[in-house]
């Protein structure tokens, strides 16, 4: 569905056929000679841009007053600190001094870290995907003083070619439109933004049953995108997104479809195998730009990765292997020495870029392999890995690419079992070498919503792997978050804190994504103070964002006066959605402590987005495993005993040794529901297993709990 954009076109025309004086230009920077207000924000992204000759504001009533006052439009660029494209055009036009005086005199221009406000980015994404049929960053918008859009793109080159204008084209073309056509432009942004109400409203379809053939129809969907030659779904470019493999694992075990389960099983491999994984340093980077994940785009996020933990324990539960829960380790090992905070806050993102090119800390060439290893490592390191003199992968950066670059990638897996000593001590040679590398660009924010995902997923794999210092990382980086981004007085959750600073914004994916990785914990480790204080972010997140009337969250509080207007957020992309995840932190904690208010918002939100769910299943894989969750009442494993004592230690490892995804580890003491306080506690620590108000005879038999699980 797209918006009418009749102006869009007609401007967009009019710069594709129109040439300007001075769209070739000399590239001449004098950075130092500029410092703009960018100098005072907290953002990495932001930081960046603070010496361009671009007069840039951050987003805010400073920034919109001087629009009113001087009747200009507003240029506003969206992106974040490890984007690449972001890192060329801003080389290639914000850096430029003619760029920038133009701006500065036909505009009031904004930056924008989407990650900082993704509410902000998801508005005039939308604009822009409807208008132009893409999307992507950096984003770059044209609104008029009262913030609606009125035309957009991505990057727009520095010279004009392949029947694409320049970025200095686009803009004189705006300002020229601004002068001379005000008033359709108004008229025009007036009805796009009504559309864009109209556009991003749902409402529930009543008709509708949510039932196991919605799953149905949505599994098939995905084994139809299946690759069987190199797993994942879809083609090139290839991203993870986690929560369709997570959705079709649990369904392949929900109706027993072993091609299913397998599907992931071998995306999981050859993931794990490929260049998009850094085989010397663990973690996963965004995406691979070929099909067969070995030439990655080399910016690693938190929520990727995050996300990916789940996946590796999950793939590792239902198969029995070690390599999978290896891989989560790995991941885990690289979060906590790369991207953490002393304190314990974990980092934003790390760049693709080192030095001006793309890939350059992860990439090996064959002579300086050769230098590196002694003959013996040497020659296994280049069977395993698949090194050559020509390289795998191609540097495109201008005007000197590096020649000769291999990605590392498992192209010979059955060297590991023949020579691994040799192999590990290339690995560890590699490893070192590379860490005396320049690092690429490390951004340092903390979000409280990626926080959440990560605390989530290290408080798991302590509870499946059994490793403490992941359940010392875990509290740690609770009670940073706590410390740094929660006001107990005013049950308030901001979302970004870096270099000692908090920000103002209280957005639904910091709530939700922390509530979820809270009640993570909570099931790792049964402490009731964690419990009451996901109960607390819940009626936080429900006072401010939920719709009583409709259902469904908003993905901003009703105080967001410099937006004009509020979305539901449904989209489960790389990141899964809040509505999403917000859903299955509510259904959890309603069977945990009989919160029917929890339950009758989820339940309300289910129907809102129904038909998404039954008409395009693939745009919402993380709502689907809320529905699964939804569907059957979920089991509850209830340890009674004290969480630090050997004994409840033994059964709580055994209730999360089995893969049931629609189950509840929960204690008997702290806001838990009162049946379960009035179980017997006589010979403790004991586990009952109960479905509704029926449970089965409390057991301490370690095989008895994991096949009454299964």
């Amino acid at each position: 569905m797209f918006l009418r954009c009749s102006l869009s076109r007609n401007v967009a025309q009019e710069v594709n056929h129109t040439t300007f004086q001075g769209a070739n230009m000399s590239t001449n920077i004098a950075a130092s000679q500029h410092t703009n207000r960018l100098a005072k924000e907290k953002s990495p992204y932001l930081l960046q841009h603070q010496h361009n000759p671009v007069d840039w504001f951050g987003w805010g009533e400073e920034a919109f007053q001087k629009a009113r006052e001087e009747n200009k439009p507003i240029f506003l660029s969206i992106g974040y600190s490890t984007c690449h494209w972001c890192h060329v055009m801003e080389r290639e036009s914000f850096e430029i001094e003619q760029i920038g005086e133009f701006l500065n005199k036909h505009f009031v221009c904004i930056k924008v870290d989407r990650e900082e406000r993704p509410d902000v980015d998801k508005i005039y994404m939308t604009f822009v995907q409807a208008t132009t049929g893409q999307g992507g960053w950096p984003l770059n918008v044209f609104i008029t003083p009262d913030r609606k859009p009125f035309y957009g793109g991505t990057y727009w080159p520095p010279e004009s070619k392949y029947g694409r204008p320049s970025f200095l084209q686009v803009v004189q073309q705006i300002a020229q439109a601004w002068e001379t056509r005000r008033d359709d432009i108004t008229v025009s942004a007036e009805n796009f933004a009504d559309q864009l109400r109209g556009f991003t409203t749902q409402q529930a379809d009543q008709a509708l049953m949510l039932s196991p053939a919605v799953l149905h129809t949505a599994l098939a969907h995905f084994k139809e995108e299946y690759d069987p030659r190199n797993g994942g779904f879809g083609g090139a470019p290839k991203f993870p997104r986690p929560s369709q493999p997570l959705f079709v694992l649990r369904q392949g075990k929900r109706f027993g479809d072993s091609d299913a389960v397998e599907m992931v099983l071998h995306t999981c491999e050859r993931m794990a195998a490929g260049g998009i994984y850094d085989q010397l340093g663990g973690g996963f980077a965004r995406y691979s730009v070929d099909a067969q994940w070995l030439v990655p785009h080399f910016e690693k996020m938190l929520y990727d990765n995050a996300q990916l933990v789940h996946l590796y324990l999950d793939a590792s539960l239902v198969s029995g292997e070690e390599k999978f829960a290896a891989v989560a380790r790995d991941i885990i090992r690289y979060v906590l020495r790369d991207m953490t905070h002393p304190e314990g806050g974990f980092y934003s993102a790390e760049d693709a870029d080192s030095e001006g090119k793309e890939g350059k800390f992860y990439s090996w060439t064959h002579a300086e392999l050769s230098g590196l290893l002694t003959n013996e490592e040497f020659n296994v390191a280049v069977r395993y890995f698949g090194i050559t003199e020509e390289g795998n992968f191609v540097d495109h950066s201008d005007p000197d690419p590096l020649p000769n670059q291999n990605v590392l990638s498992i192209v010979n897996p059955e060297v590991a079992a023949v020579d691994r000593p040799l192999l590990e001590s290339a690995k560890k040679k590699m490893l070192e070498a590379r860490s005396k590398r320049v690092r690429p660009h490390l951004d340092d924010k903390v979000l409280a919503s990626w926080n959440g995902m990560m605390l989530g997923a290290i408080a798991r794999a302590y509870a499946v792997l059994g490793e403490e210092k992941y359940k010392a990382a875990a509290e740690k980086n609770l009670s940073f978050l706590q410390s740094k981004l929660w006001d107990a007085k005013t049950k308030t959750l901001y979302h970004r804190w870096r270099d000692g600073e908090r920000d103002s914004v209280q957005l639904l994916d910091a709530y939700a994504d922390l509530l979820g990785g809270v009640v993570d914990l909570y099931e790792a480790t049964l402490n009731p103070r964690h419990l009451e204080f996901a109960v607390e972010l819940a009626d936080a997140m429900m006072e401010r964002f939920y719709d009583k009337e409709a259902g469904g969250f908003w993905q901003s509080a009703a105080d967001s006066s410099d937006l004009i207007l509020r979305i539901k957020e449904d989209y489960d992309g790389a990141e899964p959605s809040a509505n999403s995840v917000a859903m299955i932190a509510l259904l959890k904690l309603a069977a945990i402590c009989d919160r029917k208010d929890f339950k009758e918002a989820a339940e309300k939100t289910l129907r809102l987005f129904s038909e998404r769910m039954q008409k395009l299943p693939q745009a919402v894989p993380h709502m689907l495993i809320a529905l699964d969750f939804w569907l059957e009442e979920p089991r509850r494993a209830v340890i009674v005993g004290h969480p630090e004592e050997a004994g409840t230690r033994q059964l709580l490892d055994a209730a999360h040794s089995v893969y049931q995804p629609n189950k509840v580890v929960m204690g008997a003491t702290g806001p838990v529901e009162e049946f379960v306080k009035t179980l017997p506690v006589t010979n403790a620590p004991l586990v009952f297993l109960c479905t509704g108000t029926a449970c089965q005879p409390p057991t301490k038999d370690v095989a008895e709990i994991q096949g009454l699980l299964r």
